[in-house]
């Protein structure tokens, strides 16, 4: 309990405790990814204290502005070794997600952590963003939508955003080009029927990491024709 004291006083600022019990699941949850690490190249980030503050308190900083302490349905786009959706499952235990990625390998990684920790209320899907987004069982089906660097903004808000509800929002956790990212967003924003809510830039705790979440709303439904076909939306963003 005491190697995660960080992380315990990262979230009582935020009025939400956690008990021995999650404690333990994130530790299983680190000891699998550092043990699976060895054979499949899943972080470079492996020393305790770097993996706590850089992916467990970095997944969970977005309750700064998000409540997840409710029953709502969230996808992880491109969540490779499950940051930030399997950290915040542990930690807010009353979210239904589905981890997302487009390589197996990552998926069968993390079906073994949910299987050897017993969680419900989380699945994964296994894909590309430009076809499952246009699949009836996902599109416009989940109130939030979180992605951690996985492509620049114009892009990644073209794989994102038919994944959620009208409504609902789409929260990128990008690093300090995000405002760069965001003004080149305009664009496919508008296009999508998205627009932003703000900007919450920050550095991480006890470290020279700045964290820039980019919160954004689904007002309206996209149009058909997005996203377009794999691999158009990186090399011809909006």
């Amino acid at each position: 309990m005491n190697d995660y004291i960080r992380l315990i006083e990262y979230l009582d600022q935020y009025s939400i405790s956690v008990s021995n019990e999650q404690i333990d699941l994130l530790d299983g949850y680190y000891n699998m990814l550092i043990e699976t690490n060895k054979s499949l190249n899943l972080t470079a980030i492996t020393e305790f204290e770097d993996v706590l503050v850089k992916h467990f308190i970095d997944s969970v900083s977005i309750i700064r502005d998000i409540d997840l302490n409710e029953k709502i349905s969230v996808i992880d786009v491109g969540t490779g070794a499950g940051f930030p959706g399997m950290v915040l499952k542990i930690i807010f235990p009353c979210i239904d997600i589905t981890l997302f990625d487009s390589l197996q390998k990552r998926l069968t990684f993390l079906n073994g952590v949910i299987d050897n920790l017993g969680l419900n209320g989380i699945n994964t899907f296994h894909g590309r963003a430009e076809e499952a987004g246009h699949l009836e069982s996902m599109r416009e089906k989940y109130d939030l939508c979180v992605s951690r660097a996985v492509a620049s903004l114009p892009v990644l808000s073209e794989l994102c955003l038919p994944f959620v509800k009208v409504g609902g929002r789409f929260v990128s956790y990008k690093s300090e080009k995000g405002t760069e990212e965001l003004t080149e967003a305009s664009h496919a924003l508008s296009v999508l029927g998205a627009s932003v809510i703000k900007q919450d830039v920050f550095n991480l705790p006890d470290s020279d990491m700045i964290r820039n979440l980019i919160l954004i709303s689904k007002d309206s439904s996209c149009p058909k024709a997005y996203p377009r076909k794999p691999g158009t939306p990186a090399k011809k963003p909006l």
